[in-house]
């Protein structure tokens, strides 16, 4: 196998295995549409791949119709998050004071949903936030949540 083909395949599989991964809690319909799926918001969750316990729920748009049921629409920017304790809190190692949690794709090209986690250190919390970005232009448009940590536990920060 090509040297290069093989050290891309094995990036590919590594950042995959660490993505969050979205389960859907589910839906409500907003607008009905005669062709394709409907408009709705759509509710999942994500579990935080560094922090056992605390788990995220956002809420966004998703865009129906032909385009929408061809993934070929562009999502609405607004989204709402909500994170929790859901379980004892274990950290999986050091975080970063700022790190990108999760991300996905909201149109077919360049527009993004992200959440970053931040570390509060003299509060013991983490604050979540999410947002839309674009190639060109993103949106102000955002939302945050913030877990305490109990004080026992201590959030351990990279340096």
């Amino acid at each position: 196998m090509n040297p290069l083909l093989h050290a891309t395949s094995g990036l590919l599989i590594a950042a995959l295995a660490t993505a969050a991964q979205a389960q859907k809690i589910g839906d409500v319909s907003t607008a009905f549409q005669w062709v394709g799926p409907n408009h709705k918001i759509v509710v999942e969750a994500y579990d935080d791949p560094l922090v056992d316990g605390v788990t995220c729920y956002i809420s966004r748009a998703r865009t129906g119709g032909i385009k929408g049921g061809l993934g070929l629409a562009e999502d609405r920017a607004e989204a709402s998050i909500a994170c929790r304790q859901v379980g004892p809190v274990h950290f999986k190692g050091p975080l970063k004071q700022e790190d990108e949690v999760f991300s996905e794709r909201m149109s077919i090209l360049f527009k993004r949903l992200r959440v970053v986690r931040m570390v509060d250190a003299p509060r013991n919390t983490l604050v979540y936030l999410t947002y839309s970005d674009k190639l060109i232009e993103g949106s102000p448009q955002n939302a945050v949540t913030a877990v305490p940590i109990d004080r026992a536990t201590a959030i351990p920060v990279k340096n």
